[in-house]
């Protein structure tokens, strides 16, 4: 097979652009693993690049069928290391025997999901390069005070440091979406949330965000009747992740 149709049920965009390619797979800094799990491979564009680092230990999850045997046809090397799987659907500690990176050009109708998977494994996933829609990009690394700023911009900054690294055209995919892309590097933090009960901050993230437009005071009655005076009269985009977190815990308390 020489040849892998782009499946729009998939939100798959491949990229042609093999300078491109080099530049994501050059952007992991691998300062915590060696291994690495690429996700939605395609047709290998991204793949033939960390082939090429002897130290790596690849492997991909792929959930299309002909992008699975145009792999085996066109990258022997991958043999035993090619999981034919939904990601979101897998077990990630069976995928190595500890930690990995992860790196891929995410589909765009489910990266969201893919962040919220990464986040419920992040004491093993250390590191995350990843190409995806520049919207989606812009929002996970945002700050507060702005309107792109959500649900997934603050979990993701309290547990990683994230940087947008470049913006790319459409005309470097196949087919061409019809959006810019935008590749971004996610690293673990040294210093963990540890003295926050994360389970909890998730949830007063997302009943903060879920009622954007509503105060503090009125969004989070949900989870305590008593809210911080000083947080009361707030809007969610108001706060800062460290703020989100301080809540957490007097609302813990």
């Amino acid at each position: 097979m020489n040849y892998v149709r782009a499946k729009k049920s998939l939100g798959q965009h491949f990229l042609k652009d093999k300078n491109i390619a080099q530049k994501i797979v050059g952007s992991l800094l691998n300062e915590s693993t060696c291994n690495v799990l690429e996700i939605g491979p395609g047709t290998g564009v991204l793949t033939q690049f960390l082939l090429e680092i002897p130290a790596l230990s690849v492997k991909v999850v792929e959930i299309d069928k002909e992008s699975v045997i145009y792999l085996n046809e066109n990258y022997p090397e991958l043999e035993n290391r090619i999981i034919a799987a939904d990601f979101l659907k897998q077990n990630l500690d069976s995928f190595f025997e500890g930690k990995f990176s992860v790196i891929g050009n995410f589909p765009y109708n489910i990266s969201s999901q893919i962040f919220f998977k990464i986040l419920d494994n992040r004491e093993i996933i250390p590191e995350v390069v990843c190409m995806l829609q520049k919207e989606v990009a812009e929002r996970i690394c945002s700050e507060h005070g702005k309107k792109t700023y959500g649900i997934l911009s603050v979990l993701l900054q309290s547990y990683y440091d994230l940087e947008y690294l470049f913006t790319v055209n459409e005309n470097v995919f196949i087919p061409p979406p019809k959006v810019k892309s935008a590749v971004v590097r996610l690293v673990r933090k040294q210093k963990h949330v540890a003295d926050c009960d994360q389970d909890f901050l998730a949830k007063v993230v997302k009943a903060a965000f879920n009622q954007r437009r509503k105060m503090l005071r009125n969004s989070l009655k949900q989870l305590r009747d008593n809210i911080p005076v000083e947080y009361e009269t707030l809007r969610p985009e108001q706060l800062s992740v460290s703020q989100f977190i301080e809540l957490t815990k007097l609302l813990s308390n």
